[in-house]
């Protein structure tokens, strides 16, 4: 009776063992799918495009926002704000950083970037309008003499490639912005820092409200 009863369990093992098998190797094949597709994930996850963003003007002038697809294209924008150059530069060198808010009215059903006019606010404080307008000679000598510029910023020369008049330098910072678009009533511009690590010093939203 003995013999029969550990004859049944070995057998009843026996039987088990391939099930546990079979079991263990669907498991393992589950976590190489979800391996798998989380790697498939990140390698076709989209980064925002990129573009190249200025701020120039004249010391005594007003200033402009450029923002290009290449460095050698004509600008996908080109903005001429009330705000004087000088005004701005004193903000930064306070702050440290620069949120530049754009707001238009509602109900232009084109690109956001092609509205005509624009509410600017710059760190929260309301300074003036913005105006779209098409690149001039001027604007793209400015651009052509800082096409070599990754990331920086400094001052062109009075009469320097055409840039400016005589006696009044143009200023200018310039970097790589990565372009989010939220919706077709809201993008966002944020500059690149060189080294990766450091939180943008310039943010530009555009927003129709």
């Amino acid at each position: 009776m003995n013999h029969k009863r550990h004859h049944s369990t070995t057998k009843t093992s026996n039987a088990s063992a391939p099930k546990k098998k079979a079991i263990f190797l669907a498991a393992i094949a589950v976590s190489r799918f979800r391996s798998a597709l989380a790697a498939a994930v990140t390698r076709h996850q989209v980064r925002p495009p990129r573009v190249f963003g200025t701020l120039y003007g004249r010391r005594r002038g007003h200033l402009h926002l450029s923002f290009q697809l290449e460095a050698q294209m004509q600008p996908a924008a080109l903005l001429e704000l009330q705000t004087p150059t000088n005004e701005l530069v004193r903000e930064m060198a306070t702050s440290g950083l620069m949120r530049i808010a754009l707001e238009c009215d509602r109900g232009g059903a084109g690109r956001l970037m092609d509205e005509p006019m624009w509410r600017v606010y710059c760190n929260g404080l309301r300074c003036g309008y913005a105006v779209r307008r098409e690149c001039r000679p001027e604007d793209w000598k400015v651009l052509r003499a800082v096409e070599p510029v990754s990331v920086g910023a400094g001052v062109l020369p009075a009469g320097a490639a055409g840039c400016g008049e005589e006696g009044d330098e143009v200023m200018y910072m310039r970097a790589m912005f990565e372009r989010v678009v939220g919706s077709g009533d809201s993008e966002a511009f944020y500059m690149m820092s060189p080294d990766g690590h450091a939180g943008p010093e310039l943010c530009v939203y555009l927003l129709r409200v």
